[in-house]
């Protein structure tokens, strides 16, 4: 199979609302990198992040298996510290292979859920 995407991918926008309704975790509020490996290689991923006021944190590592894909919540990322809620981020993405990188997010601070989803920026 062809490689499809890129090395590097910037999301300018993210933040996670500290509170929601509905079932966890399906309908928690978060924010998900939805990444895309159609290599014949294992994806090496590192993702950092920025804030408005303080140094990026990372990076958080992570591996897409070859031609697979995987959805990172935010929310669950640990090491080296976890993403705060109700605070503005954004983050760029590194892979030692081309993948393709979608970003979403599900609100569900009101009992109507909003999805928001976009390709991210890739360099």
């Amino acid at each position: 199979m062809k490689t499809f995407g890129k090395k590097a991918w910037v999301i300018a926008e993210g933040f996670i609302p500290s509170y929601g309704n509905g079932p966890k975790p399906e309908f928690e509020s978060h924010e998900t990198a939805c990444i895309l490996n159609t290599s014949n290689q294992k994806a090496q991923i590192e993702i950092t992040i920025f804030y408005t006021n303080k140094d990026p944190v990372g990076p958080y590592k992570a591996t897409v298996e070859a031609q697979r894909t995987k959805h990172l919540r935010f929310n669950e990322l640990k090491d080296p510290e976890p993403v705060p809620k109700d605070t503005d981020y954004a983050c760029v993405i590194e892979s030692d292979v081309p993948v393709v990188v979608q970003h979403t997010r599900l609100d569900s601070r009101q009992a109507e859920n909003a999805l928001l989803s976009t390709i991210a920026y890739s360099e």
